[in-house]
């Protein structure tokens, strides 16, 4: 799989599509193929979706007010007026159909639709202040997720990804430290101490 799933999200799943944003920007959405794979790897929204470059626009469009409009949410900060009209308006349009089969359920509709969903699930999330909206703790990372755990203790977006990556080096640091001697450890801030959850 080229995109990941991790933000408990689908809205926040697309604005992770764009990787590392403050320092060097990875942008996986690069052509309308990719937004046609992403769609397709996406569980919520419907298969076998086609794009174009205008619909791509589109969705970069929608990606980017979503991040501005979470990032507002983090800092308690009133909502962008503009932003908060491209979600609004992306949001207005009709839905994937769903249909239950003996497969399960089947989701049918175009690139359009899939948007309206993403759209509104960020209208869903952004609304809902019970689920504490978080950015990753891992430096460098800026994956926006929700934190679903058992008091709200997650630290990163996902552990494959982040979580694995700052315990080893943690575990380094420490093996490190104590190869050096208890002062060099207590000098180097790595001294053994509770681990953060993830």
């Amino acid at each position: 799989m080229r995109f990941a799933f991790v933000s408990g999200n689908p809205a926040l799943d697309l604005v992770g599509t764009v990787g590392y944003r403050r320092d060097e920007p990875v942008d996986l959405l690069d052509a309308p193929a990719a937004l046609e794979q992403w769609v397709l790897e996406c569980e919520e929204l419907p298969d076998g979706v086609t794009a174009d470059a205008a619909d791509l626009a589109s969705a970069l469009r929608l990606r980017e007010a979503i991040h501005r409009l979470a990032l507002d949410r983090l800092a308690g900060r009133p909502f962008a007026p503009a932003e908060l009209d491209v979600v609004n308006s992306a949001a207005a349009g009709p839905v994937p159909a769903v249909e239950l089969g003996d497969g399960g359920l089947r989701r049918s509709g175009d690139l359009r639709s899939a948007l309206v969903q993403v759209a509104r699930s960020a209208v869903t999330v952004l609304a809902d202040r019970a689920v504490p909206l978080k950015e990753c703790g891992r430096a460098g990372c800026t994956r926006l997720y929700l934190d679903r755990s058992r008091g709200a203790r997650r630290t990163w977006c996902g552990m494959d990804a982040c979580g694995n990556r700052v315990k080893a080096a943690a575990y380094r640091a420490r093996r490190q430290a104590a190869r050096q001697g208890p002062e060099a450890a207590s000098r180097s801030g790595t001294a053994p101490g509770p681990e953060r959850a993830g």
